[in-house]
């Protein structure tokens, strides 16, 4: 069975630090593009940052740049999203996905391949 888990999401101050990983089973990383998306309450899903994992480059939404990290893991089916600087702004629930390019950060209407179930990211202020 194909499954993406997500975990580390939580409560931190504003200024903090969360670390998410998605896990896969049944499948592979290998030569997709693997990213994370978010949606707040009452907002559109909104694309955050993406890992193409055939070279390794990476694309983020313009309100993450330079806070967030997306990267794979020595382990090859956990890709990571290093999130710092946290604003109350990135309060969401944090999705994992996998697509065939990484588009989805810029098109967040998008169908994915497949997405995981989530997990709520809280910045207080």
């Amino acid at each position: 069975e194909v499954q993406l888990v997500e975990s580390g999401g939580g409560l931190v101050q504003a200024g903090g630090s969360l670390r998410l990983a998605c896990t896969a089973s049944g499948f592979s990383f290998d030569n997709y593009a693997v990213g994370w998306f978010r949606r707040a309450p009452g907002k559109e899903r909104e694309g955050v940052a993406c890992i193409l994992t055939s070279d390794g480059s990476t694309h983020y939404a313009d309100s993450v740049e330079g806070r967030f990290t997306v990267f794979r893991g020595n382990a090859k089916n956990t890709v990571y999203l290093q999130m710092n600087s946290l604003r109350p702004e990135d309060t969401a629930v944090y999705f994992c996905a996998v697509d065939v390019l990484c588009s989805f950060v810029v098109a967040p209407d998008m169908p994915l391949i497949t997405k995981g179930p989530g997990t709520q990211v809280t910045v207080s202020s």
